[in-house]
């Protein structure tokens, strides 16, 4: 995509073109943008299965004009079963990346859809869900083309998964990664979704689904039970926010990483850079993120065992305390312990300017592996962010929500444009945000152009062991030798790496009009009428 989308009616951007045309087309139907993102949501699940599944969780950001953002968390807890001892006595040190024990937490996303869709409601949404699946359900059942990404994720990742229960026969059809191109069809996944359409999204968890998901889940050897998915419920909450010079941004509070990618934007807005994607720009956003990842690493754990208020840290006068803590010349030396994973986002603005801002995960790619045989539901690996460390402040503990680098994005401006802005990247989720929102807010950039241009990441993401600063080598010679002789620990990376994520983002001006991208990195569109 050369130049930025606009359009006045609606518009989706999602990192799959089949996707944003699926809520693109709800649009047009007359649905809202909640009911847009569920179809969009339920699409990408099934056609990008190398980062999406409906067996993950999800966070939404939605608001309408004249009333604040709400948030939607839709994350499910560790499963009755999941205890220390019992992994320990299965000869485990930690949680495992992949397999049975590594799908230890219930799977959210769908209460999160059924949750949005309440909301929906309240803005006159009429449509009915089998319409809002309908899409997804035909990509399952009839098939799509694989993409090169889930190709090349396919085999790079084959001799971690293959041994996985289900993971082969769902994803090496024929003993092999498919081709980029070829016809991938996911018919079991397909009936469950039809499943769904006819008897409610309830059904996930308390009903015919739950019942064979939780069969399928007790007999491969996983820790989440039938009890554990009909406890489950997506919850509403206050969005976090920050007051900036150029508006008020908005994320998603613990356990979501979101205090993060304010705090980002909160301390660099005081920092006095003047330009774009100079030594400035880039090494103000990193020390920012720094100061922000060491409050992170601090205090964010499952809000229901928290020590402190996540919000205290937003305020001006925490923001300025870590500003000063900046050098102009000198990296603060790192790394600190790390995070990671990855994700898909997606954001919606209908015509009457209603904004979804959604980020929906299965953690790494392809999650856990596992793919339950009944339903073809691939499981998420979310839960592998638990320590089995006594002391540690994300424990494993039976129905506590894992830490989630999820954390979907929002922004009002002082010049009264609405922005929602988003990524898949694990640790380089809020950092990509910072670069995204700089750009186009800050240094008036075109918003295709902000999101193009070359990114950083600092920390690891998509299971890279490295906590370094990895920069794609289209940024300036020049700069990145002053970052290094800053102290930066620089790594030079190919340019359009998947590493710094797949973002995108949709802006709406006060007179209505909205304009839209998305990142050349994925395989998605910004799609508007």
């Amino acid at each position: 995509m050369l130049n930025t989308l606009r359009s006045s009616r609606g518009m989706v951007v999602a990192p799959h073109h089949l996707a944003a045309q699926a809520g693109l087309a709800v649009l047009r139907d007359g649905g809202n943008a909640i009911e847009a993102a569920v179809a969009t949501a339920a699409a990408v699940a099934v056609v990008y299965p190398h980062m999406n599944s409906i067996g993950g969780d999800n966070f939404w950001l939605v608001a309408e004009p004249g009333s604040a953002p709400r948030a939607i968390m839709a994350t499910g807890g560790a499963g009755s079963k999941a205890t220390p001892e019992a992994y320990r006595a299965a000869g485990h040190t930690a949680v495992p990346a992949r397999g049975p024990w590594a799908a230890n937490t219930v799977a959210g996303a769908i209460s999160g859809w059924e949750a949005a869709l309440e909301i929906a409601r309240e803005w006159d949404g009429r449509l009915p869900l089998s319409r809002l699946l309908s899409d997804a359900i035909v990509f399952a059942c009839d098939g799509f083309p694989a993409t090169k990404s889930q190709s090349r994720y396919t085999a790079l990742k084959r001799g971690d998964l293959e041994p996985v229960p289900g993971y082969a026969q769902q994803f090496l059809p024929g003993g092999a990664a498919p081709e980029a191109g070829a016809t991938f069809r996911q018919p079991r996944l397909g009936e469950t979704l039809k499943r769904l359409a006819q008897a409610g999204l309830a059904d996930f968890y308390r009903g015919e689904i739950a019942a064979a998901n939780a069969a399928d889940l007790q007999r491969l050897g996983s820790p989440v039970t039938a009890d554990d998915l009909a406890a489950h419920r997506a919850i509403e909450t206050t969005p976090l926010r920050a007051a900036l010079r150029s508006g008020d941004v908005y994320n998603v509070p613990p356990p979501t990483q979101g205090i993060a990618s304010l705090i980002i934007l909160g301390v660099f807005d005081r920092l006095g850079c003047p330009t774009a994607d100079g030594y400035a720009h880039l090494h103000g956003l990193v020390e920012s993120t720094k100061q922000a990842f060491l409050v992170r690493d601090r205090i964010v754990t499952d809000p229901a065992y928290a020590t402190e208020e996540p919000h205290t840290y937003l305020a001006a006068s925490e923001l300025d305390k870590m500003a000063s803590r900046i050098r102009a010349d000198r990296a603060l030396p790192w790394p600190a312990p790390p995070g990671g994973g990855d994700t898909i986002w997606l954001g919606v603005i209908d015509g009457a300017g209603r904004a979804v801002s959604l980020i929906q995960s299965i953690y790494w790619e392809f999650g856990s592996g596992v793919v339950l045989p009944s339903t073809g539901v691939l499981w998420q690996n979310r839960g592998m962010s638990f320590s089995l460390a006594d002391g540690a402040l994300n424990p494993l503990r039976p129905g506590r929500k894992p830490f989630h680098t999820l954390n979907p994005a929002m922004a009002r401006l002082v010049d009264g444009r609405l922005m929602v802005y988003g990524t898949m990247g694990g640790e380089g989720q809020p950092q990509t945000q910072a670069a995204v929102f700089t750009r186009h807010v800050l240094y008036g950039q075109e918003l295709q152009a902000a999101i193009t241009a070359p990114r950083w990441l600092l920390g690891r993401t998509w299971g890279q062991a490295s906590t370094n600063l990895k920069i794609e080598n289209r940024v300036g010679p020049s700069v990145v030798a002053s970052l290094r002789q800053a102290g930066h620990d620089v790594e030079l990376i190919e340019p359009f790496s998947d590493l710094m994520g797949h973002a995108g983002a949709i802006v709406r001006d006060p007179a209505g009009a909205l304009s839209g991208a998305a990142d050349p990195r994925g395989d998605g569109i910004a799609a508007a009428y």
